[in-house]
């Protein structure tokens, strides 16, 4: 019982983490008091939360800090699963009814309106710039060279879970929206192929790092392993996990934005694209015949 309890105690306090989770979910129940929020979407945002938080402010990052695999099981967390479960549960309108309503006049409407927040959205949300930065970011930390300055710089390894979870919020943000474009930054199709896109290079970069026999990532036995494994088995677990779990996330995402798609097809909300062929455009210059 005191072991599992020692589980729940942080291994590197965070007040910063700890605030705005706590936040989140004082807010995400104010605002299920307010407005009519499905159980299953209740489920998905608390599934989410509590992955979140375990990643954060549990012991779970003292493992991730000394076994190689745990090390991407908390990263596949921060970055796909956490966030993948809690934009699925839709949870900004609900968020939005928990925020007082003064707040909302005050803070986030001109929040909204700022033409700079306007256009880091509009380079955030290109299609190109989203893959790159999510597909890019997790193996930004793995990169050999560079990952053991990461594990062995407290301020750059903070930095470093702080980057994949807002990476991951806003990449299932821009993925999961329900809308037709416009509003939404992303037409359906696109939506639907993004995550297949930006799943590419860390799928690539799993199938190496589990079926190699160079050990790429030394740091560990250096620092000391939690478990009693040898050095390539911790490798092949860890791209074993990156590759075939951290791939399902994506293909899950891309079926729900598949989804997404079907419904608003269904429902006559996408707008058809119309192309103007020569013979149209020819008509369209013809004049009017006149009566005799």
């Amino acid at each position: 019982m005191d072991t599992l309890l020692r589980w729940f105690i942080p291994w590197e306090l965070s007040p910063a983490a700890l605030a705005l989770l706590a936040l989140g979910a004082v807010v995400y129940v104010r605002g299920c008091r307010r407005r009519h929020t499905p159980v299953s979407r209740q489920i998905r945002f608390w599934l989410g939360w509590v992955l979140m938080w375990q990643a954060f402010q549990s012991r779970w990052d003292y493992y991730a800090e000394h076994q190689f695999f745990l090390h991407i099981t908390q990263q596949l967390s921060l970055h796909d699963f956490a966030p993948l479960l809690i934009m699925w549960s839709y949870p900004l309108s609900t968020l939005r009814a928990g925020i007082p309503l003064q707040w909302r006049l005050r803070w986030l409407r001109p929040i909204n309106r700022n033409p700079v927040v306007n256009g880091i959205k509009q380079i955030l949300f290109h299609p190109l710039v989203a893959a790159v930065l999510f597909g890019g970011m997790a193996l930004l930390w793995l990169i050999p060279a560079f990952h053991p300055f990461v594990m062995l710089n407290a301020p750059t390894y903070r930095v470093m879970n702080w980057s994949m979870a807002l990476d991951g919020l806003l990449f299932w943000w821009l993925v999961l929206d329900t809308r037709p474009s416009p509003p939404a930054h992303l037409t359906p199709g696109k939506r639907v192929f993004l995550p297949l896109i930006a799943m590419l290079p860390t799928m690539a970069w799993g199938a190496i790092l589990a079926l190699s026999m160079t050990d790429y990532y030394p740091i560990y036995a250096i620092c000391g392993r939690a478990l009693n494994l040898e050095p390539l088995t911790d490798q092949h677990l860890g791209g074993l996990i990156l590759w075939i779990p951290g791939s399902f996330a994506m293909v899950l995402g891309s079926l729900i934005a598949l989804r997404h798609w079907m419904r608003l097809s269904e429902r006559g909300r996408i707008r058809p694209r119309t192309v103007s062929t020569p013979a149209t455009g020819a008509a369209s210059n013809r004049p009017a015949a006149t009566g005799p």
